[in-house]
């Protein structure tokens, strides 16, 4: 009954799954055909001849052949790789294991030149190398190259389809030493990694088989018969039905046995699968023994010696021997050389580090002897310094002075002029006062006392019009004075909105004295709120006074390119803050280019002509400012006008 069941279900696979290797064949054919460049024709011709290096080896040599050559003429190693992987196969199905070994080691030497896939194809060179050594019945040296290749697999990082190869060689090892678990877990874990593979199939199918899993065994055997037809792998198909033969044959199935193992050996004898045909005979044979049938079991007897020879003869042992031997030699030199480099870089690197010594000592020894010509340079230049740094702060104090007193002259003619009025208001009065005495005297001795009394009021009136403008002639020179002081003075109680008023005022007259033509729109916008506050008035002084003039010579200098439509403009604005005060002192001027911006608190820096500026007025601002715990601003727009705001604590 499951020899019935087990011929249907092939005959019916053989049926279903021809199309399917058919279109699976296409499909490989046209990706050649649709290939654009040579390196995916490589590829392409490298799986064609995979396919067929387990039915036809010489459409195998056809492709690979031609594909060795495009690869050749691109320098393309990795397509090497590939194609001699495919060639491999086709060797190795045969038996042929010595030819297969050197491909593997051929394909070994290429991985290491690669840069790309390095990795993966080194792993894959061992995985064919452990095979060979595997089918060859040396596990020793199989499972050095297995463990190799699953080491360079997880270094890789990568996880390909062709990796399956390498654990189910593992398994076949350890099943052939009867390590079920161990046999299960790596067939499992190929399985995994290729499940459309037929070889995996066949390997969990063995193990199960091993465990006595009879069910699942044959379960196995079937998936893999599937797999291997729908691509067309005559190959593993062989080895499958000697799977399914061995199992019959244990079950005590013996027509399955020899209906199985007959159809693998036909497919071996007519491509030539020697491996495999060994296999098919022996189940042959111990199955005709079985039924006491000496003759036929003589035929198959002879014809296991037959494929023993081919595949075993002592001419390819001893060929695959020496590839092996040729291959380990090669390896003790490459690691001799290895040894060899690294005693001479050791060698060089002493040598370096003693000549690197040399070098030092004799750089310290050279800097020694100008060690002390060094330090008498060194304190010669150092007396220089001194002495220029002397001439430097010198020079420093007497253009800071300069630039007071250049500010102090720009006050003159406006002080003048505001000491003037109060002038003539006293010598007015006074001129008054003395006439109206006299008239006093002749009304006191003509007896008009009431008269007398109206011209002593008028008097007195008149003296304080005089104390008055005095006191404010004096507040002015005072002011003058306190600003031509070098010491840095007192804070004081100052109203500041009237302090800057005033200080705007004289700085207009004393520039209108420069230039009579000259006009300008004051402004001013004082906050009320701003009580008397405690500042250090000359300091302040100097910085409003250079804000006013710089705007008042923005304006001019405009009004002398624009003098038609344009009105100079000159706005003062005070403004309580938290706890600072601000002032904005805004023009209508030229505004400052971009590239002169950075440059305005430089000391030294200006756009005036020469004669004109010091270059050191918004410098010295700026310090006042920073030294009374302020700071400045500025806001501009090249051909608009410029703000300046400060802001200085509030202190009462």
């Amino acid at each position: 009954m499951k020899f019935s069941f087990l011929l249907t279900l092939v005959l019916f696979t053989s049926l279903s799954l021809s199309t399917n290797a058919q279109q699976y064949l296409e499909n490989l054919q046209g990706k050649l055909q649709e290939a654009k460049d040579d390196t995916s024709r490589i590829l392409a011709m490298a799986k064609l001849a995979e396919y067929y290096g387990f039915i036809r080896v010489d459409s195998t040599m056809f492709y690979a052949g031609r594909a060795l050559d495009l690869a050749e003429k691109k320098n393309y190693l990795y397509g090497k790789c590939v194609v001699q992987r495919s060639i491999f196969w086709a060797f190795n199905s045969q038996g042929n294991y010595p030819k297969a070994l050197e491909l593997a080691f051929s394909n070994l030497k290429f991985a290491e030149q690669l840069k790309y896939h390095k990795l993966s194809c080194m792993a894959l060179a061992h995985q064919e190398i452990g095979l060979v050594h595997r089918e060859m019945e040396d596990y020793s040296n199989a499972m050095i190259h297995l463990r190799e290749s699953i080491r360079l697999q997880k270094e890789s990082g990568e996880m390909l389809e062709d990796y399956f190869g390498t654990y189910t060689s593992v398994a076949a090892i350890n099943l052939k030493f009867n390590h079920l678990d161990s046999a299960l877990w790596y067939a499992r874990i190929g399985n995994e990694i290729s499940p459309g593979s037929g070889l995996t199939s066949a390997l969990v199918g063995n193990v199960y088989e091993a465990m006595g899993i009879k069910d699942s065994a044959r379960e196995y055997y079937s998936r893999g018969i599937r797999a291997t037809q729908m691509r067309n792998n005559i190959y593993l198909q062989a080895r499958l039905y000697n799977n399914l033969a061995n199992f019959f044959y244990k079950s005590g199935n013996l027509d399955s046995s020899i209906y199985f193992a007959g159809i693998s050996l036909q497919i071996c004898r007519q491509y030539n699968f020697g491996e495999f045909t060994l296999d098919a005979s022996k189940i042959l044979m111990k199955s005709f023994e079985a039924r006491n049938q000496p003759d036929s079991t003589l035929k198959y007897v002879k014809l296991m010696l037959t494929a023993k020879d081919s595949i075993f003869s002592q001419a390819r042992t001893q060929q695959a021997l020496l590839l092996d031997f040729d291959e380990k030699q090669r390896r003790q030199e490459i690691e001799s050389a290895k040894e060899k480099f690294q005693t001479q870089l050791r060698l060089y690197s002493l040598i370096a580090v003693v000549g690197i010594f040399i070098i030092i000592a004799s750089v310290l020894y050279r800097n020694n002897v100008q060690r002390k010509r060094i330090n008498s340079e060194l304190s010669r230049q150092k007396q220089e310094l001194e002495s220029t740094l002397s001439e430097l702060r010198s020079t420093q104090k007497q253009l800071i002075h300069s630039e007071k007193m250049a500010s102090l002259g720009e006050l003159t003619a406006g002080i003048a002029h505001e000491i003037q009025n109060p002038l003539n208001f006293v010598n007015n009065f006074s001129e008054l006062n003395r006439e109206l005495i006299d008239e006093a005297v002749q009304a006191h001795e003509t007896g008009h006392a009431t008269e007398v009394k109206e011209i002593l009021s008028t008097i007195r009136e008149n003296e304080e019009k005089i104390i008055h403008h005095g006191h404010r002639a004096d507040s002015i020179v005072k002011g003058m004075l306190q600003h031509s002081r070098d010491t840095r003075g007192q804070m004081e109680p100052t109203d500041f909105n009237a302090f800057a008023d005033e200080y705007l005022r004289l700085s207009y007259q004393g520039y209108r004295a420069k230039d009579n033509n000259f006009n300008v729109i004051l402004q001013t916008d004082f906050d009320k709120g701003i009580d008397k506050m405690n500042i250090v008035r000359q300091d302040i002084v100097r910085v409003l006074l250079n804000l006013y003039n710089n705007a008042f010579y923005a304006v001019a200098e405009k009004k002398k390119t624009q003098p038609e439509g344009y009105n100079p403009m000159v706005s003062v604005s005070t403004k309580r803050l938290a706890n600072k005060i601000q002032i904005a002192v805004k023009d209508n001027g030229q505004g400052i280019s971009q590239k002169n911006l950075d440059k305005i608190f430089q000391p030294f820096f200006t756009t005036k002509p020469p004669g004109q500026g010091t270059g050191l007025g918004l410098s010295l601002s700026y310090d006042i400012i920073k030294m009374n715990g302020g700071e400045i601003k500025v806001q501009t727009k090249e051909g608009m006008g410029t703000e300046f705001q400060i802001l200085i604590p509030h202190m009462y």
